[in-house]
């Protein structure tokens, strides 16, 4: 190839190499990564950037981490790089999502070589979420939050070296599975940046820089030919929290103007004194999963179709916090809701709404996951059962990992049969969740749909409310305590929303 405008068999020649790099990072930090959140639950999340800061392309991986991670680019892309000096930072005000969510940014050059590297090509970066980043909660996952002191070590971005890994990591739970995972997303970093300059060295830098150029203007005209499909118009929602001391309101605004969209949040809740705020970030994270969900997902996932869609959330509002402001569930659990809230306005059916996030541990260990539950009905299809909705895409912890490496039993596991809202077409069940400890131990619970139901579209019935039990007992949808040996918690996760009027039985 020269350097050139690119033709469709030539574009997609260069998206598919670009996937597949960001797939192959993924697939390096899964299998090299030491703790069962990564390579079980495979939290993790990979992507490629131009010279600018803008993504190019992302494994399909997790929407939240995805969305959020240009901006922790943007927040190094500015420093000083050299071939093999990589970043790190966890800073949800300077480019992060919630602290566990480390994020590593690695610049990739021409050749490797300090003395003559070449042109800068881009950047390879991934977020992990990791099982502890210390704090006063082992797991680093707190319930009852206000500010980021109680969420653990804020890293603010900064060059990640040997010295950076053993500091960091001294302040952590398990240091040592700390600095094992931090080394394999170096690693997964390395992966990518190696492809990239393969790519380059096959078709020219020139064209190369023509090309991620190309991609990101075929993603923005895919998109735009998309939202110019729909109706002008004004569409609204709105949609509560559900905090530990009340509800707390969102409201959208989404204005569709030709091949424009606005997502307007100006009528939400303030800043909240809990930890359900969102960095701009996250918020904006949701918008674009959500807007992708309602175009076409086969539109290359890059920063080119973000272009027609403008996010409006005022500043100090829940969903634009300032810092120091808790955010641990913003990240899991709003970021859930404004995902909600803007496929409700376009009248889908929505899934469980939450991620169910638990998490147990003590100084000898720390476990975090999310639990999956139903997702929503579609016009044409029931929703899949016992899925993770929205903003997660992880797996389940696997039973026999879990009672391998941790000091607990798994009790029940299946299937919450009929907890998806009727419908035409039925939303999907969630799960049961029942563990027993077996040892002592801290938990903290963040959850949301435990006191409002997912709501069906177009006369669905809504689906089944989670439930939080612990020894028999309920307890709310944000909560933490301890647990004795033989004490049992179950997550009973809701179910999706229905779609259309069911048939009459005869």
């Amino acid at each position: 190839m020269s350097a050139k405008r690119l033709d469709p068999v030539e574009l997609q020649v260069v998206v598919g190499a670009l996937r597949a790099s960001c797939e192959e990072m993924g697939a390096v930090l899964i299998r090299s990564a030491h703790s069962a959140n990564i390579k079980e639950r495979r939290d993790a999340s990979t992507a490629l950037f131009d010279p600018a800061g803008e993504m190019v392309m992302q494994a399909e991986h997790i929407p939240v981490h995805l969305g959020a991670m240009p901006a922790a680019v943007a927040a190094v892309a500015g420093e000083r790089h050299s071939p093999g000096r990589a970043w790190i930072l966890n800073d949800p005000y300077r480019g992060g999502t919630h602290l566990p969510d480390i994020t590593v940014v690695t610049p990739v050059f021409e050749r490797e070589d300090p003395g003559d590297p070449g042109a800068l090509l881009g950047f390879a970066a991934n977020r992990a979420h990791h099982a502890d980043v210390g704090g006063p909660t082992p797991g680093s996952m707190p319930a009852d939050s206000r500010t980021l002191a109680d969420e653990g070590v804020v890293i603010g971005p900064q060059p990640l070296d040997e010295e950076a890994v053993e500091r960091l990591t001294a302040q952590m739970r398990q240091p040592a599975q700390r600095r094992a995972d931090l080394r394999a997303q170096l690693a997964a970093n390395r992966a990518g940046a190696r492809r990239l300059a393969e790519l380059a060295r096959r078709i020219g830098v020139e064209t190369l820089c023509a090309a991620t150029a190309e991609v990101l203007d075929y993603a923005e005209r895919r998109t735009r030919a998309c939202i110019a499909a729909l109706p002008d118009g004004v569409l609204e929602a709105r949609d509560v929290l559900e905090a530990a001391d009340g509800d707390v309101e969102l409201a959208l605004r989404a204005t569709i103007d030709g091949d424009r969209l606005v997502l307007d949040f100006s009528g939400s809740a303030s800043q909240h004194d809990g930890n359900l705020n969102c960095p701009l970030a996250v918020t904006r994270s949701a918008c674009y999963f959500a807007v992708r969900v309602l175009t076409d997902p086969d539109i290359p996932p890059s920063a080119g179709a973000y272009r027609p869609i403008d996010v409006v959330a005022p500043e100090g509002s829940l969903l634009n916090a300032r810092p120091p402001a808790a955010v641990v569930a913003g990240n899991v659990e709003t970021s859930s809701r404004v995902a909600d809230l803007v496929l409700a306005a376009f009248g889908r059916a929505l899934g469980q709404g939450t991620m169910n996030n638990l998490t147990l541990g003590s100084d000898d260990f720390t476990y975090y996951e999310t639990l999956g539950g139903g997702q929503g009905a579609c016009p044409d299809a029931d929703g899949p059962s016992a899925v993770h909705v929205a903003m997660s895409n992880t797996l389940n912890t696997p039973v026999e990992a879990l009672e391998l490496e941790f000091p607990l039993r798994v009790v029940e596991y299946g299937l919450r049969r009929g907890s998806g809202g009727d419908g035409r077409h039925r939303g999907g069940d969630g799960i049961v969740r029942e563990l027993e400890a077996l040892a002592p131990m801290t938990w903290s619970l963040i959850s949301e749909r435990r006191r409002h139901a997912p709501p069906g579209s177009d006369g669905g019935q809504p689906g089944a409310t989670g439930r939080n039990l612990l020894d028999g007992e309920p307890v709310g949808p944000k909560a933490r305590g301890t647990l004795a040996p033989g004490a049992r918690l179950r997550i009973e996760t809701p179910g999706g929303g229905g779609h259309g009027v069911s048939f009459p039985q005869r």
